[in-house]
């Protein structure tokens, strides 16, 4: 039996990367998935291919820091599902500076995108939720920086921890009504993103790329190892399928040991 039969299931930042990774696999565990991201052209290219392989998709365009246009993806995705289970709020970007060269600018479109764009999608699918009385479950896209700190990233380690308090206290209030929340914290996943991340801190820290990877990103892990899409795809399913509210309210570290609770 497929374990997301019969649910819907809004993923944000999905068209590509790691939301990508767990909307296939939401797919083909029987739930219905909306690719929620910025880019539509390439929201309906993602739906079309989880179409292609045998599941049921839908694409909508979302600014997560735009109120009307979050409330305006949900409200489709509930109409054309007739109802929304699970949100996976996953769109992020990532911005590397030191403090004293961090432009306010890119200090607030970090946290818009990561902290509003969390909390808008997060009131929405809740209002969902509870309309319906079935219940849910809310799912952040955090990271080991959301309980660690690197250098050059003080306004993503400063959101990524700000995302723990939001599921804690959805965990708090949503218990009423069968919503359950929780936060996916991966270590340096070798995304696109990622990727570009490594000789934009060789050139900020004076060192060489390999250096980067194996001292910096990968230094504090067991294994010297990646965490992959896959891995965070399958946490995330586990989370969604959970069938109590006996696991709410957590971070669940995905790092090849990088940071142990």
């Amino acid at each position: 039996m497929m374990k997301l039969s019969g649910k819907t299931a809004v993923i944000t930042g999905s068209a590509s990367g790691i939301g990508l990774s767990i909307a296939k696999l939401f797919a083909k565990e029987g739930a219905a998935v909306v690719i929620a991201d910025l880019k539509l052209d390439a929201a309906r290219a993602a739906a079309a291919e989880i179409e292609r392989e045998g599941g049921t998709s839908l694409a909508v365009e979302m600014d997560v820091t735009n109120e009307a246009a979050v409330k305006a993806g949900m409200d489709e995705a509930a109409r054309h599902f007739k109802h929304i289970d699970i949100l996976v709020s996953n769109a992020g970007i990532q911005i590397v500076d030191p403090i004293e060269d961090f432009s306010f600018d890119h200090w607030k479109k970090m946290l818009a995108i990561h902290l509003d764009g969390g909390f808008l999608t997060t009131r929405e699918a809740v209002r969902h939720m509870k309309a319906l009385g079935t219940g849910g479950a809310v799912i952040y896209m955090g990271s080991v920086h959301s309980h660690e700190a690197s250098a050059l990233k003080s306004a993503y380690v400063t959101a990524k921890h700000g995302l723990l308090g939001l599921a804690r206290v959805l965990a708090k209030e949503g218990a009423a009504y069968g919503v359950r929340s929780n936060v996916i914290c991966p270590g340096f996943v070798h995304t696109p993103l990622v990727e570009k991340q490594i000789p934009e801190q060789a050139r900020t820290l004076g060192i060489s790329e390999e250096e980067v990877v194996n001292n910096v990103m990968l230094g504090g892990t067991v294994d010297k190892e990646f965490t992959t899409v896959d891995d965070v795809a399958q946490t995330a399913l586990f989370l969604a399928a959970f069938p109590t509210n006996a696991l709410t309210g957590q971070s669940v570290v995905v790092s090849h040991g990088w940071f142990m609770q």
